[in-house]
């Protein structure tokens, strides 16, 4: 039971799932990232795979955020910007490396491992910028609301968040090569997916939280966190505890 007597620092080598956690959240972020050029048909709907998939890492951000505090959700958020960066080196590496004669399969290959440098620049700014965004939201309206409401504090996180990561991802990635009108067109639309995706997911995110606060003997406030992005981690979180 966390009460308001004696503050606790826990280090990240003090959880028993936050690494576990951690490596499902780059997984999820890699994969997002190949699956991108497959169009899925639901409905009269078109939309991107990755679309299908990406929402699920600010899902984890938020879990990251309740359950473990800003500090350990800012170390995920660095380490799956890493690992994005390096898939997109290795990739671009892999796809301009002379194929043999007798393969004939280079085109498919690049469909799905060629990502424009442009693109690279889009995807990589709009993540950082919106995860952090979202974690920043998620960690002061914990404080607000005072550990209650985490609907408020998960849809409102990603509202936010997803504002920032849809208008960086298309500015970045378009601007010049669409009318605005096209671009406000594409921010609007990939918002409200991500958003309602969030919302839809609220009562999972509720059972996850919950079950890892148990389990970690964790509620987290970050109250004189500094939430520079740059910041280094000593302690994963300061709570209150018996």
């Amino acid at each position: 039971m966390l009460s308001n007597n004696v503050s606790l620092t826990k280090t990240f080598r003090d959880f028993r799932y936050y690494e576990i956690l951690l490596v499902i959240f780059v997984v999820v972020l890699l994969i997002s990232n190949l699956v991108g050029p497959k169009i899925c048909a639901i409905g009269p709907f078109r939309i991107s795979a990755a679309q299908l998939l990406f929402p699920i890492t600010y899902i984890f951000g938020d879990i990251f955020t309740e359950v473990y505090g800003y500090g350990a959700s800012r170390r995920a958020i660095w380490m799956a910007f890493f690992a994005e960066a390096l898939l997109a080196i290795l990739s671009l590496i892999a796809v301009f490396a002379p194929p043999a004669p007798e393969w004939h399969d280079q085109k498919a290959f690049e469909t799905v491992f060629f990502v424009y440098p442009r693109m690279i620049v889009a995807s990589l700014t709009a993540f950082w910028c919106g995860e952090f965004v979202n974690s920043f939201v998620m960690a002061k309206m914990k404080i607000v609301t005072k550990g209650r409401y985490l609907w408020t504090r998960t849809v409102g996180s990603t509202a936010a968040g997803q504002a920032v990561d849809t208008t960086v991802l298309m500015i970045i990635a378009f601007a010049g090569r669409a009318a605005p009108g096209e671009i406000v067109n594409l921010i609007v639309s990939g918002y409200v997916g991500k958003v309602l995706y969030e919302v839809a997911a609220t009562p999972l995110t509720y059972l996850v939280v919950n079950g890892l606060k148990r389990a970690e003997g964790m509620d987290p406030f970050d109250y004189g966190t500094k939430f520079n992005p740059f910041a280094r981690n000593r302690a994963a979180a300061t709570v209150k505890a018996d």
